[in-house]
């Protein structure tokens, strides 16, 4: 396709009398001056003021996410997240100190955990014992809502019992602080048990909106914004940011490092110095975060010295250059030593799975297996993508929390218009062949690294498939992976004109994901509550 711009000057070819052919420069053609744009007052005037300052699809994730998030953080019932029984137990210690997995004994085998208060214990005990014996369809899998009520209604004793976490005693505090403010928070206004829990769940969701809120702002003014809030609304998203979990602030952070890499390299363009901070401060945490994304928060480095928002554009100082290396060198040494003080837990992953596959879960030997037969290892990862790729596609758009509620065909199909008009109109994107292939093998290593950290860390010895890989995991990686495909692929959608439309793919994909959220919703009510 062929962009046409106007000169203002216009060369004209004129004979000579002896029959050369000359050429002329034409005087500049007199124009009239292009007509202001007029000027626009009252709410008119002060939203287009909030949209320049924000970006269009900053302010349509804040009103989205804000919605759906907080319409999952009270259909879901208390403890029916993913891991959400582990996930709160692990934000409970840390909101009191305890940052460092604590051994606990336990009879079934090595095992990590922590204390929380008795009536919190009870309600975590009904709602496992309620989502692991559901009522067959067409009853509802909430067996009777007002025992949640009641329970939820205590007060939050000061007595407490022991719990079970090894799973998420794993994980570093750093993705749990949000909720273990909301439980402080909760603490000093004295709320009761149900208040208790729903408190970091609203703390988990406003660090979503405010990280991934920035995030989209940093790509104002381009289309690829929309790109970005389609992945940040996806329902999965939206449905773990209602709930508490570690996942929450890991996809947030996932996604703003996605976004400052797509406008630094991509894009082309300055990083201003607050999302230079947000890219340095990204780059450290995210690597402790969740060990299988420690690559993608490295790629910072690929971003050109020149478009980070500290030093010169002209001429870079060696610092410039060092800068970000040394952000991805202190995420590469708190993600190590983080492991080191983790690894134990790895002993105890099998008390996750049937009591007769306990103790099968061995990290040593899995590790020794990859090494010694990689063609065994190979054939198992093939195995499990015959048998599960399906699966995996579907839970990326949602399988929703430990109900079990898979999303409906339209929540799929709305969140595939979404994406395929999000990427037809995404700005044509530059970068040098080099870093785009950093970036592309970047992503390819990641994926491995989740099935290569689910073989050794959950799946059984010589078990026929990696058991545990869900589509969900895929969400952090989706930006980027999208972003080196548009890199080099020259197809967009065009109007009448040959222009790229804005305004009315941006309807499309917010009304798309408004239907594809919606639902999700109430397919989820309707199967969980009746």
């Amino acid at each position: 396709m062929v962009t046409e711009a106007s000169d203002s000057t216009a060369a004209n070819a004129t004979a000579s009398p002896d029959g050369a052919v000359r050429t002329v420069i034409a005087a500049p053609a007199t124009t009239a001056p292009e007509p202001a744009e007029p000027e626009t007052s009252g709410l008119t005037g002060a939203i287009a003021g909030i949209e320049r300052r924000f970006g269009a699809a900053a302010l349509a994730f804040l009103l989205i996410a804000g919605v759906f998030g907080a319409v999952w953080s009270v259909l879901t019932p208390p403890f029916w997240g993913h891991d959400e029984i582990t996930q709160f137990g692990r934000a409970y210690q840390v909101a009191h100190g305890g940052f460092l997995p604590e051994k606990i004994k336990d009879d079934r085998g090595p095992a990590w955990g922590g204390q929380v208060p008795v009536t919190i214990d009870a309600l975590q005990s009904y709602a496992f014992d309620d989502y692991q014996n559901n009522n067959d369809e067409p009853e509802p899998k909430v067996a009777d809502p007002d025992a949640y009520d009641r329970l939820g209604s205590a007060a939050v004793s000061k007595h407490t019992t022991q719990v079970w976490f090894t799973n998420t005693a794993a994980y570093s505090p750093i993705p749990y602080l949000p909720a273990a403010a909301g439980i402080r928070l909760a603490e000093v206004l004295d709320l009761d048990v149900g208040g208790t829990i729903l408190a970091p769940r609203w703390a988990g969701l406003l660090a979503y909106l405010a990280i991934v809120g920035f995030a989209l702002r940093t790509l104002r003014g381009h289309r690829i914004q929309w790109l970005a809030l389609t992945v940040a609304v996806l329902p999965i998203a939206l449905f773990q940011a209602g709930t508490v979990t570690a996942d929450t602030v890991t996809n947030a952070l996932a996604l703003l490092v996605s976004a400052l890499v797509v406008k630094g390299l991509f894009l082309g363009e300055r990083l201003s110095r607050p999302e230079t901070v947000a890219a340095l401060a990204a780059t450290i945490l995210l690597p402790v975060c969740k060990p299988t994304y420690v690559l993608l928060a490295m790629l910072i480095v690929v971003i050109p010295a020149r478009n980070l928002g500290f030093g010169g554009t002209e001429r870079i100082a060696v610092w410039q250059r060092l800068l970000p290396w040394a952000a991805a060198a202190i995420g590469g040494i708190s993600f190590a030593l983080w492991m080191k003080i983790a690894a134990p837990t790895g002993d105890g992953m099998s008390l996750m799975r049937p009591q007769k596959q306990w103790g099968t879960v061995r990290p040593g030997d899995q590790l020794h297996n990859v090494l010694t037969d990689p063609g065994h290892f190979i054939r198992v990862f093939g195995d499990s993508i015959a048998r599960r790729d399906q699966r995996w596609f579907m839970q990326f758009f949602g399988e929703l929390g430990f109900a079990y509620v898979d999303v409906p065909a339209l929540t799929v199909c709305a969140s595939l218009v979404a994406f395929a008009v999000s990427v037809g109109i995404a700005d044509r994107l530059t970068g040098d062949r080099l870093r785009t292939w950093v970036v592309l093998l970047t992503m390819a290593a990641s994926v491995a690294m989740i099935y290569v950290t689910l073989y050794m860390s959950f799946t059984p010895v010589d078990y026929f498939i990696i058991d545990g890989v869900q589509g969900r995991y895929f969400v952090p990686l989706a930006l980027l992976t999208l972003a080196v495909l548009l890199r080099w692929m020259p197809l967009r959608l065009t109007d009448s004109g040959n222009r790229t439309p804005s305004r009315g793919p941006a309807i499309t994909v917010v009304v798309a994901t408004v239907v594809s959220l919606t639902a999700a919703a109430v397919t989820y009510s309707t199967v969980v509550w009746g």
